[in-house]
């Protein structure tokens, strides 16, 4: 056997880091069938449990190696409508991969890279799901266009029922289109998804946002709609509640991101929507949606970006690959720092003030807690991003009578997804908080078959009345 992955081609960091083309290269048929030679077909697959959505990954990975692409296809696809973007997105070095037996000698089978040559060979030959066969009496609304609305979509259109899609924003896809780039997702893979969706029947709505536009209430009452899903995702900034965060050239990720994605800022004048970043630019935070910002300013002409993360490189949640893909870019890294203040003059932000921090005993997190030092140091900055996370946006809670929240924002719903209206069901990060792209669909799609036994009970008293 094999230990060492087959390697998957970049582009290199010199021509890459000015364009917003893709820098994974993908899998060519001949690397995919070498890389799915590399699996063990174990009897009980321990990667299989550890997938959010539970694809049934030794199958399909033995279809490849016979050359069945479009079986390998069919394969993922009971479980998981999304495998290009999957393929590209998801942390599965802490999932599928971080538990392939493959990886204890040597390293895990290249699933991520398997399913996404997968996804890439169903959409570049069109190949579709076969439609449901039996069509069941009933409507279910999904609010949200995101990865958990997608894949409870999927599944409720898979049990027959007729699905419509309510996106707030002009696109669909969520976080799949305003959040991640281009060069990791390019968009077109997004749309051939959604087109994907539509020929299985399921149905969407642009520039309607729930709770505002339309209500909850609504949407079952007007509508007639049996059961709602809300899948709106968390897009609500955190704030660091530090003195400046008021002064112009101060991001917040999710916005600094929106406006290159979803509003194609890098097309200026071509596109309506310009972004300012300067020469020099700080982005606080050390997840994946940081690497996003780092790598983007530094696309759209940033000539010095550096990351600001108050533990060190080994605690950022960041995935490997994205700290590595930065790093090659030209992005640099100031570790133990705390930004306590913006300055700025005038309007305008000038300087970021940070604490340096040492790290303490391990948090809740499993990670060293930062301890302040009293000792500080400042840089000049033309923008400062925030990328310290997400929580819901309050416009549906607070337009929708008896929608239970906790402190936080987050939807409470029971152990079926079920939320403490009866009917309405919520899953993703609206519930748990922002998560992978794999896990808000893990809970869409089991929140579906909730749906689904609702539906039939529902039915039933229907009936009986």
């Amino acid at each position: 056997m094999k230990l060492n992955k087959t390697k998957m081609p970049n582009v290199l960091p010199s021509e890459r880091a000015n364009n917003f083309n893709e820098v994974a290269c993908g899998y060519d048929f001949d690397s995919a069938e070498m890389e799915a030679t590399r699996c063990l077909q174990c009897k009980n697959p321990r990667c299989v449990s550890a997938c959010p959505v539970n694809i049934n990954i030794p199958k399909f990975i033995d279809h490849i190696v016979n050359r069945e692409w479009e079986e390998a296809y069919y394969a993922i696809s009971e479980d998981n409508i999304l495998p290009s973007i999957c393929g590209r997105v998801c942390p599965q070095e802490k999932q599928c991969e971080g538990a392939c037996v493959v990886g204890i000698k040597g390293e895990s089978v290249a699933i991520g890279a398997l399913e996404r040559a997968v996804g890439d060979y169903a959409i570049i030959n069109d190949l579709n799901r076969v439609m449901p066969v039996r069509e069941n009496t009933g409507k279910v609304a999904i609010v949200g266009s995101g990865p958990a609305g997608l894949a409870c979509a999927y599944e409720i259109r898979l049990l027959g029922y007729t699905v419509t899609v309510y996106e707030a924003l002009h696109k669909f896809g969520g976080v799949l289109q305003y959040g991640i780039p281009d060069f990791r997702l390019p968009k077109s893979i997004v749309n051939n998804e959604i087109e994907r969706l539509e020929k299985l029947g399921v149905m969407f709505k642009k520039n309607i946002l729930v709770g505002k536009t339309i209500t909850i209430d609504q949407l079952k009452s007007n509508l007639e709609y049996d059961a709602v899903f809300i899948g709106a995702g968390a897009g609500l900034p955190i704030s660091l509640n530090i003195p400046g965060e008021n002064f112009a050239g101060v991001y917040y990720a999710n916005e600094f991101l929106t406006r290159v994605n979803l509003m194609r800022a890098m097309e200026f004048p071509h596109a309506v929507t310009p972004i300012r970043t300067g020469e020099k630019v700080f982005v606080i935070g050390g997840g994946n949606v940081a690497m996003d910002a780092a790598r983007t300013a530094k696309r759209i002409g940033a000539k010095e970006v550096v990351v600001l993360y108050r533990r060190d490189r080994e605690a950022m949640p960041a995935r490997r690959e994205e700290i590595i893909h930065a790093t090659e870019e030209g992005v640099s890294f100031a570790f133990l720092r705390s930004p306590v203040k913006i300055e700025g003059k005038g309007y305008r932000v000038k300087k970021i003030v940070c604490e340096k921090m040492i790290l303490g005993k391990p948090d809740q997190s499993n990670r060293r807690r930062p301890i302040p030092t009293n000792t500080y140091e400042t840089y000049q900055a033309d923008t400062v991003i925030i990328a310290i996370g997400q929580r819901p946006n309050p416009i549906l809670s607070r337009h929708t009578k008896g929608l239970k929240t906790d402190m936080k924002g987050y939807v409470i719903v029971d152990e079926t997804y079920q939320t403490t209206l009866p009917g309405v069901f919520a899953g993703g990060d609206v519930v748990s908080g922002a998560g992978t792209v794999i896990h808000a669909m893990g809970q869409g799609k089991k929140a579906a078959h909730f749906i689904h036994e609702y539906l039939i009970q529902k039915k039933k008293i229907d009936t009986d009345k």
